[in-house]
């Protein structure tokens, strides 16, 4: 769907007719092309509310398992261990007494193990004691299979760590990473067993009973979030991703999961924040006891389940070395993207054919928990948009571990059938309310760091943060001074509040994406009077300027600003809002950045139209004020999809970690001079 349709405004409702009635200036080409155009958008604004959203995953049919084709899992004669297992077994006579009884069979090899510490047989202890699982668990026997799973998991977390096969075990081998695979598959599937018999909570201790043994589960959180947060969990290898162009995993140990928040309670008013049914990425690591022998043993092993934050640890020390986190950032994004709580929520249909109704929506949404310590980047849709547009360019940023170490990233959400200078004024309030309910106290430097991303006319939106109004956007409206405006205070501020403002002085840089930035040719008298007909205009904004037009005759000399305009007037080229933006004095310490969107082929509704994206042409997107500028081929509705424009914003994003960590060294250094080591006296 097009994010961006501007065009002029008429009282009457319908088009102009300065010279004929359809506008002599349009050719016969032009016209039919212009007709066309607005039945297509008119049939999409009409139809959109009803039509279904794209789906972000689905559910597979059998879950995703990389042992599945080794031990043939799902084979009419499965599960089956693999020929090096066979021949292990065949090496330490041992083959036919798995055909006969594999119990007996297990402790011998348990006996051998202790006596001679071989990896190879300790590897086949532990695949044969995870496809005896499968079996019991294919026969309905859920107790007998969790405890050849225990036995898998602790097996294989020896082959990985233990002292005994430190000179043996070899990381070059294609075994070693099947041992990755058995200790991730016999976690995930003793995880699947606690949850159907356990609601299972981080910091509770849990007792798992089997006929020959017993584990004592003791569980941990380690993260940002409380551990009674979470109302379930969801296994990543359940889903196939349907929509997002990438999925970012890691490969090492653990379970990536799901973790399903519970709904939001009003106590906390930090909960507003967060959108229902909002899911995190959360991988699940098992901590067997130290040395192997226990296990083997028989004897009751305690195990540490740790859930991690993939977004603060994608590594962790176990037997003094650092290993890698098994992670799937992509799945747990679209899970949330799928959810109904979030397909209620995006609404981008509302938001511009009734603003007004769309206001209890609007606001700054997290995905992730706040930090105090990283430099939050917010996201500004644009026309006709949601936060959902972002969800590429978020889900690929967040897959560089700079990135996602020092930047949190949050959403905005807000009506965009109002102009966009209103939307503006209420990115202001909402930025105060968000550090007023996060950092009442100022003490979280991160903040002031912030970065805007903002598309299309989200771009205006940012930039409008960073300028200092003085009274230039006022006199648009007004030659008289604002404070001999008669009306209600609420009228009052309401309007001066929105002509009137300072720069942000937590906004450090914006990147502005496909920005009409001096307005867009795709406008003319048909669009607007298409636009007339199904958005409605934003009654708050207009009612106020009614009722102050009414109570001060002849204050105002442009009145339709205040009583007629929408989104699709406001981002007119001949809108009187675009030359005052222009000139407007800029904070000086705002650093602006500009990705422009260049179609060679053009499609047919714009075959003639001069060079741009489609929709904004390169005169109204290009800026002269910005650090950089790139062209990228792309339409205006996908350009911040790319992967270059998502690269470029990393590139962007780093230069400012630079900038900052440039600025603290200098701060530092000024602060150790102010302050010098004072020199040891004399003890006396």
């Amino acid at each position: 769907m097009p994010t961006l349709f501007p065009s002029t405004v008429s009282s009457e409702g319908c088009p102009n007719d300065s010279s004929n009635r359809c506008g002599s200036a349009l050719t016969r080409s032009r016209l039919w092309r212009t007709i066309i155009t607005a039945i297509w958008v008119l049939l999409i604004a009409v139809g959109a509310s009803g039509c279904s959203t794209p789906r972000y995953l689905s559910s597979r049919s059998v879950r995703e398992n990389p042992l599945a084709g080794t031990l043939k899992l799902m084979g009419a004669k499965g599960p089956q261990i693999s020929e090096r297992t066979w021949n292990t077994l065949n090496r330490f006579g041992l083959e036919d007494q798995y055909s006969a009884d594999h119990h007996k069979c297990f402790a011998k090899i348990r006996e051998t193990i202790n006596t001679t510490a071989d990896p190879e047989l300790v590897y086949a202890l532990s695949e044969l004691c995870y496809v005896e699982g499968k079996k019991a668990e294919r026969d309905g026997d859920l107790v007998d299979a969790l405890s050849h799973y225990g036995m898998a998991l602790t097996n294989s977390y020896d082959y990985l760590f233990s002292d005994d096969l430190q000179m043996t075990r070899n990381a070059f081998d294609p075994q070693f990473r099947d041992a990755c695979d058995l200790y991730n598959e016999s976690l995930e599937d003793t995880l699947r067993i606690m949850c159907r018999e356990h609601h299972i909570e981080p910091g509770s201790t849990y007792t798992i009973k089997t006929p020959d043994r017993e584990f004592i589960v003791r569980t941990e959180m380690h993260g940002k979030w409380k551990p009674e947060e979470f109302d379930r969990y969801e296994f990543v290898s359940d889903y196939d991703i349907q929509t997002l162009h990438n999925r970012h995993t890691t490969y090492g140990l653990g379970v990536p999961l799901i973790a399903v928040r519970k709904s939001a309670s009003n106590d906390d008013p930090r909960e507003r924040f967060y959108p229902d049914g909002l899911s995190y990425a959360v991988s699940a690591m098992m901590r067997c006891a130290p040395g192997h022998s226990d296990s083997r043993a028989g004897e009751s092993p305690t195990c540490v389940l740790e859930f991690f934050d993939p977004l603060q640890a994608n590594q962790i020390e176990i037997a003094n070395q650092w290993v890698p986190l098994e992670t799937d950032l992509t799945t747990p994004l679209a899970f949330f993207l799928d959810s109904p709580e979030f397909r209620e929520r995006n609404l981008a249909t509302e938001g511009l054919r009734d603003p007004d109704k769309s206001q209890e929506r609007r606001g700054i949404y997290m995905l992730e928990p706040y930090d105090p310590n990283r430099i939050p980047v917010l996201m500004v849709h644009g026309l006709w948009s949601s936060p959902l547009t972002w969800m590429d360019m978020f889900n690929d940023l967040r897959s560089f571990p700079e990135i996602r170490e020092r930047y949190q990233f949050w959403f905005y959400l807000y009506p965009t059938g109002q102009p966009f200078w209103i939307s503006a004024a209420q990115l202001r309030s909402d930025l105060l309310a968000t550090r007023k309910a996060f950092d009442a106290g100022h003490r979280d430097r991160a903040i002031d760091q912030m970065v805007l991303v903002g598309h299309s006319m989200g771009g205006l939106v940012s930039r409008l943060q960073t300028m200092d109004s003085g009274d230039e956007f006022w006199k648009i409206v007004s030659d008289q001074p604002a404070d001999k405006l008669v009306g209600s205070e609420q009228d009052r501020v309401k309007l001066v509040s929105t002509l009137f403002f300072k720069p942000n002085e937590s906004v450090r840089r914006v990147i502005t994406i496909g920005t009409p930035h001096q307005g867009s040719n795709f406008a003319n008298d048909y669009t607007r009077w298409l636009a007339r007909k199904f958005i409605n205009l934003p009654q708050m904004f207009v009612s106020t300027g009614q009722r102050l037009t009414r109570e001060n005759p002849s204050f105002f000399h442009d009145t339709k600003l205040l009583t007629t305009a929408n989104a699709i007037d406001s981002l007119a080229p001949k809108s009187p809002i675009f030359p005052v933006m222009m000139r407007a004095k800029k904070a000086p310490n705002v650093k602006y950045h500009n990705i422009v969107g260049i179609v060679e082929k053009r499609g047919f509704f714009a075959p003639h139209t001069r060079r741009g994206d489609g929709i904004v042409e390169y005169e109204s997107s290009h800026m002269d004020d910005v650090e950089s500028e790139l062209i990228v081929e792309a339409e205006h509705t996908t350009i911040h999809m790319t992967g270059k424009a998502i690269f470029e914003v990393r590139r962007v994003l780093l230069e400012h970690l630079q900038q900052v960590d440039a600025e603290d060294r200098v701060a530092m250094r000024q602060q150790a001079d102010a302050n010098p080591t004072p020199v040891n006296a004399t003890m006396r």
